[in-house]
């Protein structure tokens, strides 16, 4: 303890930004989880692959870990650029000593709102803005993030149930008519669930389905 305190009473300028830099990297690993989910493609992705495997009611297959590593890495594909432009504008510059942390703060937002805003519908940032009682911002640059990110953790949601809904109805169709042609036979005690699963996995295999979502999420960002 006494070490890293005298870390911070050291008055060597070197020392000092070192220390800032290490509290730094252990502030953003500390929120690294919120900022993945609440500010990136990761919450779209999750809950899309989420709708896939309960529409085809496979229970745990593909188990949960699969899901989420296809995720992040999805997450880190789309991020790729955005990710590279807030190092090169901000993190590089101040680890080289050239700007302040609050200036690398600023320049690490840019392209993150930029992502943000693209994907943010102008309803639900409206909302958010009307409770803050905020000027209208002439870009999207002059939304804090308190106010973007939330608004575009709710657009992400809408947008992520409108896509698992078009991903529920063909599968939907498939149990109605294995339960008509069940009811029909007479064979009522018989789970339309355990009949229709093997029509669905075939459904989905034939139509190449892993590819379809992926290529639709891609798609809409």
């Amino acid at each position: 303890m006494n070490e890293f305190v005298d870390m911070f009473s050291n008055s060597d300028p070197s020392s000092i930004a070192t220390s800032v830099k290490l509290l730094l990297l252990l502030t953003v690993l500390s929120l690294a989880p919120s900022i993945l989910i609440m500010m990136t493609s990761f919450t779209r992705i999750v809950i899309v692959l989420s709708f896939v495997r309960t529409s085809l009611a496979t229970q745990q297959m593909p188990p949960n870990q699969v899901l989420i590593g296809l995720a992040l890495f999805l997450t880190f594909f789309i991020m790729a650029p955005t990710f590279g432009d807030a190092y090169e504008e901000g993190l590089k510059p101040l680890f080289n000593e050239e700007i302040t942390l609050d200036e690398a703060y600023d320049r690490v937002g840019v392209p993150l709102k930029e992502f943000m805003g693209k994907h943010t519908r102008q309803k639900d940032l409206a909302l958010f803005m009307s409770y803050t009682e905020a000027d209208a911002p002439e870009s999207i640059q002059d939304v804090p993030l308190t106010t973007l990110v939330p608004a575009f953790a709710i657009s992400e949601l809408k947008t992520a149930f409108q896509m698992g809904f078009m991903i529920f109805v063909p599968f939907l169709i498939i149990d109605m008519a294995v339960a008509s042609v069940l009811m029909s036979m007479g064979m009522m005690m018989l789970p339309p669930v355990m009949i229709s699963l093997p029509f669905k996995i075939l459904l989905f295999v034939l139509v190449d389905g892993w590819y379809l979502i992926t290529h639709s999420l891609l798609d809409g960002f």
